[in-house]
């Protein structure tokens, strides 16, 4: 995950660089998922929903939660119903690059929900970007916050935002769901799944840390809890930096008995995020192909 070490060079994030990096996305996608950002919605389910031009519903959503009420952006394709996905974001947080993430996922068929992990004590965007994260003391503003996001809280979260994503006509739950997370958001996604085994069926950590950690509640230890297929992609520094857990991961996977593709990309931490300073273009679109493959395989053919 990223941590202080990584802070020097996160601090040379050039901003340029997200605009580049943004094209990613693809023409109208790209441009339309910042339309109908600016209103906040009120209660459980209601929401501020703007069209685009690219056949994308966006909404601002406040959900019931056992802690409080949680925003998130929910977006999905103007017609039809489809399958759900529950999005983690990085530490970070919930910020324009993974409003337009979240639409490049909605344009290939998917009714995304993208959350704010620290609805329990802000909401709304805190940063900008990951060049205002890093340059902004995002670690020591963000860390109390973090300490409240155990196991046990995200897969009560999770629980209270699958239920949500049920109740949506935008959503088809005769299809399975999925989860991704990135940086912090990696282990998120293996205790969702553990939290709804019934529904969640597709997971995907990107550059995920803590995957594997000491106690019962490690991600690794939970996948015998879960019906899902994952996709973990590891970041090459994260891998240097804690070699076996690749291993452990797999390891468990196997006993387990669930599918799971590990590969370690030959990029660093953060490098799925458009805003990240460790984006990386080409690394970046070959985890895209791979969580496809994954949808594709899973929730997308149910």
């Amino acid at each position: 995950m990223c941590d202080q070490t990584d802070l020097a060079r996160l601090k040379g994030l050039d901003r340029r660089r997200f605009g580049a990096g943004s094209m990613a996305l693809g023409g109208t996608a790209a441009l339309a998922a910042c339309t109908g950002m600016n209103d906040r919605s009120g209660g459980d389910g209601e929401s501020t929903a703007a069209g685009g031009s690219d056949g994308l519903t966006r909404s601002n959503v406040t959900i019931d939660t056992p802690h409080g009420k949680a925003d998130a952006f929910f977006v999905h394709p103007a017609s039809g119903n489809h399958p759900a996905v529950l999005l983690w974001p990085d530490i970070a947080g919930l910020r324009e690059a993974f409003y337009r993430m979240s639409a490049r996922l909605a344009g290939e068929g998917y009714a995304v929900l993208a959350v704010n992990p620290y609805y329990r004590d802000v909401s709304g965007e805190q940063f900008a970007d990951f060049s205002a994260f890093a340059g902004d003391n995002g670690f020591e503003k963000v860390g109390p916050w973090r300490e409240k996001l155990t196991a046990d809280n995200i897969m009560r979260d999770a629980s209270a935002y699958i239920a949500w994503l049920d109740r949506q006509d935008a959503v088809d739950t005769g299809r399975g769901a999925g989860t991704q997370g990135y940086c912090m958001g990696g282990p998120f996604t293996v205790w969702s799944a553990a939290a709804v085994p019934e529904r969640i069926r597709a997971a995907a950590s990107f550059h995920g840390g803590g995957l594997v950690r000491d106690g019962a509640k490690s991600p690794h230890n939970m996948l015998g809890r879960t019906q899902a297929s994952y996709l973990f992609a590891v970041a090459q520094n994260d891998d240097a930096k804690d070699p076996e857990a690749k291993t452990t991961l797999r390891e468990a996977a196997a006993a387990a008995n669930v599918p799971a593709e590990i590969e370690v990309y030959p990029a660093d931490h953060g490098w799925t995020v458009i805003d990240s300073p460790s984006y990386d273009k080409s690394a970046a679109e070959k985890a895209w192909s791979r969580l496809m493959a994954l949808y594709g395989g899973t929730i997308a053919s149910d």
